[in-house]
């Protein structure tokens, strides 16, 4: 990998479990173990500084969880999270955490639910500096405020309102310019636009666009709409059921898809310029994460599993996008539109 695209996160082999089960005492009279919940198993990848790398999946495939392993909410059961060579993962006091925390930042879903409704603007943009005793002068502390409202395309003079004041997009931004307040390197956006109308989303894309370009920050971007992924990403993940199924160049991989679950996923995008182009059926509902089926969490679903899908765990195959993690991809089975259709 050349210096220029040296990552600047690292994730290795993270899992994490929740404990879903019931009390103890019903268990005992039940005569049950407890029940474990796989959210997220043994996921890898690296972020290259100054880029994005997006994941995307149906709802309870585990991109959140990733996110919230990430910047430290939640701990992982298993695995590594290295930024800059330090694992995250490792450590455990805020003593250690302070240096990287203000480094790494967090956009959340809901820009309704992610502001102190009882705060200023001013005041919840300035938070992080205080927090960091990053300027301690209060005059100062205001012009840094007024400086960050208006980077994210708002006026200094907004800083006296509260949050009720703006519409979605406009608090959304407010929590983008929170979220710069400590000079921050690393992004973690959580579906930041999914609670926003079609057109305002357009406008907080282009506007993280611009920043990363004008500070060189590196996103990692959790989505479910393929569209505002492909405006957005440089490289691209698939999730389901708690695993990482194909991953690579953003552009490659949509141009491309390898796996069949990301087939099916950009087979569902509307076929607007009524192309006629011909899609692969794919039936079924994404099963429990509390009980995944064996092998290939995703052949019960498949139009093109085999026993050998049904029993055994894909590993990593290199494909010219990326990596993939099929049998049918590693054997080279035909996996045609022809065979689905004489399959189901």
């Amino acid at each position: 990998m050349a210096e220029r695209d040296a990552p600047l996160v690292r994730v290795d082999g993270l899992s994490k479990n929740f404990d879903v089960s019931p009390p103890f005492l019903e268990r005992v009279l039940a005569r049950q173990g407890r029940t474990m919940l796989k959210a997220v198993d043994g996921v890898s990848f690296d972020i290259p500084r100054g880029k994005t790398f997006s994941l995307v999946g149906e709802s309870g495939c585990g991109k959140s969880t990733v996110a919230k392993l990430v910047v430290g909410l939640i701990r992982p059961t298993a695995g590594s999270i290295q930024f800059e060579g330090a694992d995250l993962a490792s450590l455990t006091s805020r003593a250690q955490m302070q240096p990287i925390r203000r480094r790494l930042q967090m956009i959340f879903q809901d820009p309704y639910a992610s502001l102190n409704p009882r705060w200023r603007v001013a005041d919840i943009v300035a938070e992080p500096i205080r927090a960091h005793g990053l300027i301690e002068d209060k005059g100062a502390v205001l012009r840094r405020v007024g400086e960050l409202l208006e980077q994210v395309r708002l006026s200094a003079r907004d800083g006296e309102k509260f949050p009720h004041e703006f519409s979605g997009g406009q608090r959304q931004r407010i929590c983008i310019a929170r979220a710069l307040a400590s000079n921050p390197e690393f992004l973690v956006c959580d579906e930041p636009t999914s609670a926003l109308d079609v057109s305002v989303q357009a406008q907080i894309l282009n506007l993280m666009k611009d920043l990363q370009r004008e500070l060189g920050l590196t996103y990692l971007f959790i989505s479910h709409d393929l569209a505002v992924v492909y405006h957005i990403s440089d490289y691209l993940g698939v999730m389901y059921l708690g695993r990482l199924v194909e991953w690579g160049d953003a552009r490659a991989v949509f141009r491309e898809p390898k796996h069949p679950y990301t087939r099916m996923l950009l087979d569902a995008i509307p076929d607007l310029e009524m192309s006629g182009r011909r899609r692969i059926p794919v039936a079924g509902e994404v099963p429990s994460p509390i009980s995944p089926p064996e092998g290939c969490h995703f052949h019960p679903r498949c139009p093109f599993a085999d026993d050998r899908c049904r029993r055994e765990i894909p590993g990593d195959t290199p494909t010219a996008t990326g990596e993939v993690r099929c049998h049918g991809i590693e054997e080279g089975r035909p996996m045609t539109l022809e065979r689905a259709t004489a399959e189901v």
